[in-house]
């Protein structure tokens, strides 16, 4: 979910080769992802942004906020259009609920809906909700450096861990060297297919941290359908207790 927040990235350049391991006094693959993991998280956060998903011959958009505190809670909220005003996603630890207004009703969302499409678009649940940690479920390797939009790169593989909870057979990232943001993400299949990729654009200073202020993904098998969400705003590290994060507020929260 928080990756969507800052946030849950077509190459333009490539210059150095690959290499088998991190070159002397580079930090490691997992120490890279934890400082660009950190510097997309925060202690808490709170934002709005707007999501738009094209298609051959339409489009359309949505607005929504967005709440996190830690990795272990975070809730969006659907401020527009109309139709899907007030539904809400909320996440506490590993379990993650829906709020339909429309139908009165909240649906907890089983391990099987995370690889589904969220809200229409080419996000997925997993995107938005992050059910699966970066850290702890995946072994990284850092695989080479790039440039990416201008930016000297890290390349780094992620392979889920045995039985850990992923939809993921294989990630690849690329974070800045300079300021650890997450410029590129390449999602695979268990048998090794890409199937989405995430870009990073606009660069400029949220919260006070220099960030992709638009994510951008395109689905592989429809290269001709994108989703992008621009963050309209974020602010991070101001208190927010863990009682907000409930299910009965999930239903009042505006």
């Amino acid at each position: 979910m928080k990756n969507i927040l800052i946030g849950l990235m077509v190459v333009l350049g490539v210059q150095t080769a690959f290499s088998n391991g991190p070159v002397t006094g580079d930090p490691t693959a997992k120490e890279i992802i934890k400082k660009a993991d950190e510097k997309l998280n925060g202690k808490t956060s709170k934002g709005e942004m707007k999501m738009t998903i094209v298609r051959p011959g339409w489009q359309r958009e949505m607005t929504m906020k967005s709440w996190s505190l830690g990795n272990d809670f975070a809730l969006i909220l659907v401020t527009g259009p109309a139709r899907d005003k007030g539904t809400a996603f909320l996440k506490r630890g590993n379990e993650i609920w829906n709020w339909q207004p429309t139908i009165d009703r909240v649906v907890k969302l089983p391990p099987s809906m995370m690889a589904q499409s969220w809200m229409g678009s080419d996000f997925t649940n997993d995107d938005l909700v992050k059910q699966s940690s970066i850290l702890e479920d995946y072994d990284h390797t850092l695989i080479g450096s790039e440039t990416i939009d201008g930016r000297p790169c890290y390349k780094i593989q992620l392979i889920p861990k045995p039985d850990a909870p992923v939809v993921w057979g294989k990630v690849i990232s690329w974070i800045d060297k300079q300021e650890y943001m997450q410029m590129k993400t390449e999602f695979y299949d268990e048998d090794g297919y890409l199937v989405n990729t995430i870009l990073g654009k606009d660069v400029k200073t949220l919260g006070g941290k220099l960030l992709p202020a638009k994510m951008e993904v395109i689905p592989a098998d429809e290269p001709e359908n994108r989703t992008l969400i621009e963050n309209l705003w974020i602010e991070f590290d101001d208190p927010i207790n863990e009682s907000f994060f409930s299910v009965q507020n999930m239903k009042r929260v505006r």
